[in-house]
């Protein structure tokens, strides 16, 4: 008589025994924590930076009046407001609506920053004329008071659409530290 032999599976493969079926579900686990997880995670670090990016913007647009700092380097770009290095006292205010956008810009420079801001900007200081070229409503907008008691020169620098036009205003009661003031305007 003959043993029966246990005959070989058709497809080749021997069955699974339990540590192997742990192991592949295991693995399968982590990858669909790993595939999931990950994405889901960075979704939730993005809408938080979103979020808080969100907050700074509506603080930002929500204060009145001139702020103490440079506007971002994007804002001096977008406005063509090109603040000479070295200048001091800069406070900016931008105001926007679904017509007009405007970027107002004040600091104080040196003789030479004021030469080089103005041929940054598209003029000279042949083109001065004596007056504030910054108008009332402008000026009330920020507080500017463009009194007769100071020494005001003024242009404007139009330039073609869709670029800004600027008004520019400059104090020359100290000619060594003139102290500049420009509305820049764009329309979408």
């Amino acid at each position: 008589m003959t043993v029966p032999h246990p005959t070989a599976p058709q497809d080749g493969k021997l069955p699974e025994d339990r540590r192997h079926m742990l192991r592949r579900r295991w693995l399968t686990a982590i990858t669909i924590v790993l595939l999931v997880g990950i994405p889901a995670g960075y979704l939730v670090i993005s809408a938080g930076q979103s979020r808080d990016s969100g907050r700074d913007k509506e603080r930002e647009s929500s204060a009145v009046g001139l702020q103490d700092n440079w506007p971002s380097q994007m804002k001096r770009r977008v406005f063509e407001i090109p603040i000479p290095k070295g200048a001091w006292n800069v406070s900016y205010h931008e105001t926007s609506n679904w017509k007009t956008s405007r970027l107002y810009v004040q600091f104080t420079t040196t003789a030479n920053g004021l030469d080089t801001y103005l041929d940054d900007s598209g003029t000279s200081r042949s083109a001065l004329t004596p007056g504030a070229s910054v108008g009332d409503h402008d000026a009330g907008v920020v507080g500017w008071a463009f009194t007769p008691t100071r020494t005001w020169t003024g242009t404007t620098v139009t330039r073609e659409q869709p670029r800004p036009t600027s008004d520019i205003t400059v104090d020359l009661t100290d000619p060594a530290f003139p102290r500049v003031y420009v509305v820049s305007a764009t329309s979408p």
